[in-house]
């Protein structure tokens, strides 16, 4: 189920009335849920449900569903399964002849790619690259070979090292920069990797980006 990346307002009608229907929410966050269940005044049972537990977990959970109980999976925001939590459990529970019903909403890709202006008729999501080594190289090489646009991830500890990255790997190309999507500080930063470098010197980056590359 998708929830909201920043603005809660973007939570769907149809998400509200699942939330409080479900027997339990599998949350990445419990504390994050929680404090969005009480803003649309949603009493739920909780449960946690994130990256390092997703395989133990997953049983329980399948379990609790074959019983007859509902789940609802929800990320710390936007879609899971979409550079979140989420496939794993997903894919056993298909496996178990569970019905897998998604709930459309927020994500930050889907955002900027909308914001961008850019030619959305065909693009590649990339997520977050790999942090370093081979991977990560193999990533920069394989993104550098795309003719369509292509999303990345990152944070605001490692976006100066990606641009240059993306600069040594791909070139001058033009990028649109989306920072803290639906959030109160929202911005967007049309411009070229090489000039993204130059900003990123002189400001300090902070929360969350989405980087959209254009092809060359």
């Amino acid at each position: 189920m998708a929830t909201p990346i920043g603005n809660l307002e973007d939570i769907t009608t149809r998400a509200v009335r699942i939330l409080g229907e479900v027997d339990l929410v599998a949350a990445e966050d419990t504390r994050r849920a929680r404090n969005l269940l009480s803003h649309f005044g949603i009493k739920a049972h909780l449960t946690s449900f994130y990256s390092a537990n997703q395989k133990s977990k997953s049983p329980q959970l399948i379990r609790r569903m074959l019983a007859g109980e509902s789940v609802a999976l929800v990320t710390e925001s936007g879609t899971p399964g979409l550079s979140d939590p989420g496939h794993y459990l997903v894919a056993k529970a298909a496996e178990a002849g569970i019905e897998i019903i998604p709930i459309p909403g927020p994500t930050a890709a889907m955002a900027a790619l909308m914001a961008s202006g850019m030619d959305s008729y065909t693009f590649t999501f990339y997520g977050f690259i790999p942090p370093k080594g081979g991977k990560r190289r193999k990533a920069l090489e394989s993104i550098a070979t795309y003719t369509h646009p292509v999303i990345l991830y990152e944070s605001p500890h490692r976006i100066r090292r990606t641009l240059d990255d993306l600069n040594e790997k791909l070139g001058q190309r033009n990028i649109v920069i989306g920072r803290e999507i639906t959030k109160l500080h929202e911005e967007f930063l049309r411009t070229t990797i090489e000039d993204a470098i130059i900003h990123f010197q002189e400001t300090d980056p902070r929360g969350e980006f989405v980087l959209i590359v254009m092809a060359r």
